[in-house]
């Protein structure tokens, strides 16, 4: 108990920092956002009085720069920990928190789909590469793993859309579903979603299942020079258990940790290939408020992001030893 309220202790100032920081860099940012984005409204609507363009600053940014800094900070958190991540500077208005909920939706389908199938292919193919190993197969199946492991997922982004997007005309350029489709619990739809997020989830499990290959067949090439399964063997167990039972799930173990952290950092993976494909998700918002130094969304983006990971690496820490009965006695080994 005590080791579990020292993990969510850690976890949770670990965000209250992250939001800190937030209040910090807009505070301190060359440029001050706050005069910029004073000047970008009275360029945008010449006919507000001062009293009304402090208090859209308010409103978008949930800081009073007239106040106090403390007293700002305060009010900043407040406003942060009720969900309220202000407004955007460029969206009609429209409050943060909706922004990240239309969007969050998509990147998490897009990248628990491409994580889904880079590990499956990546486990089923680093367990094959161990029981090859030292042969051809094993040789060539290893350098492409450390290749695709090499390579950005934007890179094999950019060649699937040049190629078979824009060339071959096989799958969609951009969106989230076809324009003429009615969003709602219907075939046509879920056909839709799943063909225009074809190719994003492609090229970010093409790089991923690298990756869990060449962690599956370093792993279990360990486990397969250990002497309970020469006992196994000798006791005359198939051979299809001692893989299934005593090899593939022991070298499944180890990586456990990194598939938990991974399904926490998949909406920090999405910033470039959502742009790419024009995929509105939260990366491509990220993108957007960049351009458009929409600093409220930014920063609501940017404490999201913080929230998943810290989340997805505090489960795993805390489910590790539960998953694995060796790491019993969590208070000296931890996840990470």
């Amino acid at each position: 108990m005590h080791y579990i309220l020292r993990r969510l202790v850690q976890a949770a100032i670990t965000v209250l920092s992250t939001i800190t920081l937030s209040f910090v860099l807009i505070r301190m940012m060359p440029g001050s956002p706050v005069d910029r984005l004073r000047a970008q409204l009275l360029e945008r609507n010449s006919g507000l009085s001062s009293a009304q363009i402090q208090y859209r600053i308010e409103q978008q940014t949930n800081i009073v720069p007239d106040e106090p800094l403390y007293v700002q900070y305060f009010d900043y958190m407040t406003s942060i920990l009720t969900g309220d991540f202000g407004r955007s500077i460029v969206k009609s208005n429209q409050p943060v928190a909706d922004i990240l909920a239309n969007a969050i939706p998509w990147t998490i389908f897009l990248m628990s789909s491409a994580l889904f199938l880079g590990f499956v292919v990546g486990i089923s193919l680093g367990a094959f590469m161990a029981y090859r190993e030292g042969s051809l197969f094993d040789i060539s199946s290893t350098s492409v793993s450390l290749t695709l492991n090499s390579t950005p997922d934007y890179i094999v982004g950019l060649l699937l859309l040049t190629f078979v997007a824009y060339q071959l005309g096989l799958f969609p350029t951009g969106g989230r579903y076809a324009s003429g489709v009615d969003p709602g619990l219907s075939l046509e739809f879920f056909a839709s979603v799943l063909y225009h997020g074809a190719l994003p989830i492609l090229s970010m499990a093409i790089v991923a299942f690298g990756g869990w290959a060449l962690d599956m067949r370093g792993n279990s090439i360990r486990i397969l020079g250990e002497d309970y399964l020469h006992v196994a063997r000798l006791r005359g167990l198939p051979e299809r258990r001692i893989a299934l039972r005593y090899v593939a799930r022991n070298a499944i173990l180890p990586m456990y940790t990194g598939l938990m952290i991974a399904m926490g950092a998949m909406l920090n993976g999405s910033v470039i290939l959502e742009s790419i494909y024009a995929y509105p998700g939260l990366g491509f918002r990220i993108i957007e408020a960049v351009n458009n130094r929409d600093y409220p969304v930014l920063m609501g983006c940017f404490i999201v992001i913080t929230c998943a990971i810290v989340i997805g690496i505090l489960i795993a820490d805390l489910t590790y030893s539960r998953i694995d009965p060796r790491a019993k006695g969590g208070d000296s080994r931890e996840a990470y």
